[in-house]
């Protein structure tokens, strides 16, 4: 795969391209019921979540799966994931309800507008083809001051992330999830944080809120 452009003032389609162009659900259709950081980075997911959600959180768990790396305390009072495989969803203990969705296929969430508290993208914003209008549908959802928390490592399924993220470094990708944020609109400017351990997975984290 070729060098994505350094530049991300304007984003081009090729971008968005990705070695297997296949429809996700045929990717995820069968069930992987494993995490994809180890426990440490985990445990940062959930430090993050815990910092940033309000008592009785509302939450949306975007590309959801087996897991949702969500802290024990404080209990949220609903967790909606949104995700591709049913089984796996099924087997979330965290999840209040869940709903079979492909994001690349259809951006706008079959969700109310102004209903989420949190919402979360964990490991995954490498796979989307449509991230500004995934992240304008993410805010439509969210109350106004709502977060979209947006966490992710360095590992990913190459053959499934999009052309200008497997090309860039860890720093391209904060700077990238960054620009999604402005350029989506709508958010305040965006904050990071970063767990980076030795010998283990790092966890960057990037989030806003809705203005």
């Amino acid at each position: 795969m070729d060098s994505a452009p350094r530049t991300l003032d304007h984003f081009q389609a090729e971008d968005f391209a990705r070695i297997d162009p296949r429809p996700d659900a045929e990717f995820y259709d069968f069930p992987r019921l494993v995490v994809h950081i180890d426990d440490g980075a985990i445990a940062a997911v959930g430090e993050m979540v815990r910092r940033l959600a309000p008592p009785d959180a509302a939450m949306l768990d975007l590309m959801s799966s087996y897991r949702s790396h969500l802290p024990a305390e404080p209990r949220p009072r609903e967790v909606v994931g949104l995700g591709l495989n049913a089984e796996e969803m099924e087997a979330n203990p965290q999840l209040t309800r869940w709903v079979i969705h492909d994001l690349n296929a259809e951006p706008a969430l079959p969700l109310p507008a102004d209903h989420f508290d949190l919402a979360l993208c964990t490991v995954s914003v490498q796979y989307l083809t449509q991230p500004l209008e995934v992240f304008a549908a993410v805010r439509r959802a969210l109350r106004p001051g709502g977060i979209f928390l947006v966490t992710f490592s360095n590992r990913c399924f190459p053959t499934k992330a999009v052309r200008i993220w497997y090309a860039g470094d860890d720093a391209d990708h904060l700077a990238l999830v960054q620009r999604y944020i402005e350029r989506s609109g709508g958010w305040t400017d965006p904050e990071t944080a970063a767990h980076l351990p030795r010998g283990g997975d790092p966890l960057y984290a990037v989030w806003a809120r809705r203005l």
